[in-house]
């Protein structure tokens, strides 16, 4: 569909001619600018679904004049000021991650849904329209997008028309490097130029012919399984996983003894870094940003869970994984321990891969993963942007037994002492509140069994106020039992600092 494809620019005020149109699904792109009043001329209108974009402005009154309108998901965008008092009379709406008048201290939730199952009824296409008229309006649709100024595709735009064949619209692709073109833009794979190290290889910093700074990943042990099922993972993976919160990969080089990914260069680096290695001089992350940092991650987890499809498991979750742009907005990267799973599958069986003190109980245990496995490390993720500190640290063991930093936490929430684990950089320049909101998030996320996690798309909810009260009441009665269950889990194995561990998982009943 037409969602999901980082288109940029601003929406077309022509989409308001289009009489039959009936589903306008134009979430996670990157348009920017105010929705254009005209929208409110479509007068058969019933799906309106513009979530995950940069748009800004007012809420058109015209929008709540739409009478056939049944759901409208705004969520996750810049707006501000008053939301039309029509729009929370219908069945469904979705206004979170916005600066508009509705949350827990206002009267109106900013998400209401009636319908159980209403995503059954609808099209999976971006957009659909009436038997009348349905493959002019598409054409349309695209033309007018296509001219807009700015505007640009990623990748391969799918559009379906209800009785009508699939049609497939290319608008661009990943570049192919040559060996020689990443050799010089990293001077020959410079020392000096290595941003850091993975699981699979090196990573530079290079400057391409025009000027552009890139990071290039080069998979030096390509002949091992998994260096090469890394590589074509990952260039697989950058067909469905596009989003703003995500690393976008730029391009790929294939030579005759290496194999090498190409993405933007983030200028902030990663969280870890500003956390804990900074230089002299060098800005560090004040609360505001720790806050922001938290829900752009949120969303980009959540893109890759509920918008992929296969669904995307990033498996190794963590501050160093959580990249940040010029503007330090969040953007989740390293899928080179991502799994692909089909979506009748809840687990997988190869495997376990992730950094010690980051990965789920179950997933270390039994080998098993699922989205879940993704919502434990983000929040362990969580506690080290509100603490500053490791997910294992063993200068703890000095004056108590915790190494882990959930431990040590869960510890600390008992005591009601969590002042003292918040990280000292912040100068006590933070809200309490907010922080421990934040905490109560991560300790929600971290639970032992992964079926009492929330799912991605709650905590989002959850940070921004709906729904966490509930939980955290929830998660009090029952941590008792909790911390027991844990404490029986296996641990068959010796502790290393932010140590990446690969174990081969036992044998599973369940076909592979």
């Amino acid at each position: 569909g037409l969602q999901d494809n980082h288109i940029s620019g601003q929406l077309p005020t022509e989409i308001g001619n289009m009489s039959n149109l009936q589903n306008l699904n134009l979430s996670n792109n990157d348009f920017t600018g105010e929705i254009p009043s005209s929208f409110g001329q479509l007068p058969t209108l019933q799906y309106l679904v513009l979530k995950n974009n940069n748009l800004s402005g007012e809420i058109p009154p015209s929008i709540a004049r739409i009478s056939t309108l049944i759901e409208v998901d705004l969520s996750s965008n810049n707006l501000t000021g008053k939301i039309p008092e029509a729009l929370f009379e219908r069945p469904e709406y979705n206004f979170t991650g916005n600066k508009l008048d509705c949350g827990s201290n206002l009267q109106r939730p900013c998400a209401f849904t009636l319908i159980s199952n209403s995503g059954a009824s609808r099209s999976i296409i971006g957009v659909l329209i009436g038997s009348i008229g349905g493959t002019v309006l598409v054409a349309c649709l695209l033309f007018l997008l296509w001219k807009v100024r700015g505007l640009r595709y990623s990748k391969d735009i799918f559009v379906d028309v209800s009785g009508e064949d699939d049609r497939k619209i290319s608008f661009g692709q990943l570049k192919r490097f040559s060996w020689r073109e990443l050799q010089l833009a990293t001077d020959d794979f410079s020392e000096k130029n290595v941003l850091g190290q993975g699981g699979f290889g090196k990573v530079y910093k290079g400057v391409l012919g025009d000027k552009t700074k890139v990071a290039i990943k080069r998979l030096t042990d390509y002949h091992s399984p998994g260096g090469e099922a890394a590589f074509l993972r990952e260039v697989e993976m950058i067909s469905v996983a596009v989003h703003r919160n995500l690393l976008r990969l730029i391009g790929f080089c294939i030579a005759s003894s290496e194999r090498l990914l190409v993405y933007p260069y983030m200028q902030n680096l990663s969280v870890a870094y500003r956390l804990r290695e900074l230089k002299p001089g060098e800005k560090g992350l004040d609360w505001p940003t720790r806050k922001h940092v938290a829900f752009g991650a949120a969303r980009g987890l959540e893109y890759l869970h509920e918008h992929c499809n296969p669904k995307i498991i990033h498996r190794d979750l963590k501050a160093a994984n959580i990249l940040l742009d010029e503007d330090f907005e969040a953007v989740v990267g390293d899928f080179g321990l991502a799994k692909l799973v089909d979506a009748k599958k809840t687990h997988v069986t190869t495997q376990v891969r992730g950094t010690m003190g980051h990965i789920a109980p179950e997933y270390l245990s039994t080998g098993r993963s699922s989205e879940k496995t993704d919502v434990f490390g983000y929040g362990i993720m969580l506690l080290e942007l509100v603490t500053g500190q490791r997910a294992i640290d063993f200068s703890r063991l000095e004056e108590e037994d915790d190494v882990l930093l959930l431990d040590h936490v869960k510890k600390l929430q008992r005591e009601k002492s969590l002042d003292v684990i918040v990280d000292r950089n912040l100068k006590q320049n933070y809200d309490p509140k907010e922080v421990e909101a934040v905490i109560q998030v991560a300790l929600l996320c971290t639970q032992t069994s992964p079926e009492d996690r929330p799912k991605m798309a709650e905590v989002v909810r959850m940070l921004e106020g709906e729904g966490l009260a509930e939980r955290w009441e929830e998660w009090q009665q029952l941590e008792v039992i909790r911390r027991e269950e844990y404490a029986t889990l296996p641990r068959r194995f010796q502790w290393n600092e932010d140590s990446t561990y690969n174990q081969e998982a036992m044998e599973l009943s369940e076909a592979r």
